[in-house]
């Protein structure tokens, strides 16, 4: 314990509170040992029970870690935006393909969407305690068991990532184990080091993580693991068929562990869902709408078991309480009237992403793109290639967001690339990885 901050309080709440605030103004830095239970116990005047109940809540609250008889000290503090920080500045005139972003032209119309909405809205005023609209819940079910998605309650959130942190923070506590895939998704590695997880990573290959990874996870001792069901984030992976089952067979063993899975491909992907829903008792699967009908359309259908959607609903009520029932009514709108033709969409995705891999693997380029609207292509040094392909007029993402014990990659998303500029864009990506290209990205 520095000796410029001095253990205070009277109750668990008071010393929790205490030590919080040292941290927060720096006079308790990120390492810093904690004095033992009884001394604190000593110092302050309590109970051994209400020192240890003060360090049982700052542990839920993320700000220290105990490691056994090595004690308590304070945690590293989180990052909210590490991950998002890594980027590059595009220079003027320079083609960006870093955003991750769907193709506008792709997206579609919502003034008649909107508009029916407005109405329904005149007709039956959306009021506190009004329930999730019954026709989005209709339909979501529908597309959902089409889809071999076992039956199972439904909620509506605020996009993936909100349903994702609702579920987790109800599950797992500070310094629990979380099995994520590597490369992975940026937000959920950041929401991992926001809520105090210690991830652990899953190398995966084209056909999602592989089910070694998974089952080293699982022994390890996590207590929640996440997998992309398609147009993974950002390698492009999708879960087959006889991966899925591979899948489930490691997961049955360990029925206690939160599965989620995230499809947020559906409606731009025309690779069949392999779901693994129902193989574990604690399970949900998300499916946004913000790449099929656009990200401001911020809007997410979620099914799983009882339990969890009623903590999830639960955890909903206390914060934003509901998804406007505008955007509800406007997104069942979209599906109800089929306003995106998803093969039409998959096959313009697909032309542009296949299109790069192929003309990638015609100059001895290695990339990877399955489904989605990315393309990871391995390097042996990110800063270098990066810099030469700004040179050249494109800009790409760094491949170290999304990494944690894989190797150096860059992330194109190929969702605006017009059929002129592959073959360009390919010839520019070969002269900047010269004279190495990267291998795997395992």
């Amino acid at each position: 314990m520095q000796e410029t901050y001095m253990v205070t309080g009277v109750t668990a709440s008071e010393i929790a509170a205490g030590v919080e605030v040292a941290v927060s103004e720096g006079r308790l830095s990120p390492g810093t040992m904690l004095p033992p239970v009884r001394e604190v116990a000593a110092r302050t005047g309590v109970s051994p029970t209400t020192a240890a109940a003060a360090y049982r809540l700052l542990r839920e609250r993320g700000v220290v870690e105990t490691a056994g008889r090595r004690g308590t000290r304070v945690r590293p503090r989180p990052a909210s935006t590490f991950r998002e920080e890594i980027r590059i500045e595009v220079p003027p005139g320079v083609r960006d393909l870093s955003k991750g972003n769907p193709d506008p032209r792709l997206l579609p119309p919502l003034h008649e969407a909107l508009a029916a909405a407005a109405r329904a809205h005149e007709e039956r005023p959306a009021m506190y305690g009004t329930g999730d609209d019954e026709e989005l819940l209709a339909l979501a079910g529908e597309r959902l068991r089409a889809d071999g998605v076992p039956a199972a309650p439904l909620a509506i959130t605020s996009g993936t990532l909100d349903a994702v942190e609702r579920v987790l923070t109800t599950y797992l506590r500070p310094g629990d184990a979380i099995a994520v895939e590597d490369p992975g998704w940026t937000a959920l590695l950041d929401l991992v080091a926001v809520l105090g997880l210690r991830p652990v990573p899953m190398r995966l290959d084209d056909e999602g993580p592989l089910p070694d990874e998974l089952a080293r996870a699982l022994r390890i001792g996590v207590r929640a693991v996440v997998i992309t069901a398609r147009a993974q984030n950002p390698t492009g992976a999708a879960v087959s068929g006889e991966r899925a089952e591979a899948l489930r067979a490691v997961l049955e063993v360990y029925p206690e562990v939160l599965l989620i899975e995230d499809d947020h491909g559906s409606g731009f992907v025309d690779l069949p869902l392999h779901p693994l829903a129902e193989v574990t008792k604690r399970w949900i699967l998300t499916r946004s709408t913000a790449k099929a009908f656009g990200p401001d359309l911020r809007l997410a259908l979620i099914t799983g078991d009882p339990v969890t959607l009623g903590r999830l609903r639960g955890r909903q009520r206390l914060a934003a309480g509901w998804v406007s029932h505008l955007l509800q009514r406007a997104v069942a709108h979209l599906w109800g009237t089929g306003a995106v033709d998803t093969a039409a969409v998959a096959a313009a995705y697909g032309e542009r992403r296949d299109g790069l891999v192929t003309a990638l693997a015609g100059r001895g380029v290695l990339a990877h793109g399955r489904s989605g609207l990315n393309v990871w292509i391995p390097v042996a040094d990110e800063s270098t290639a990066i810099t030469r392909l700004l040179a050249r007029g494109w800009a790409c993402a760094p491949g170290a967001r999304n990494r944690i014990g894989t190797s150096p990659a860059l992330r194109l998303t190929i969702s605006s690339l017009g059929r002129e500029e592959i073959d360009l864009l390919a010839g520019d990506v070969a002269e900047a990885l010269r004279p190495a290209a990267g291998g795997r990205y395992g």
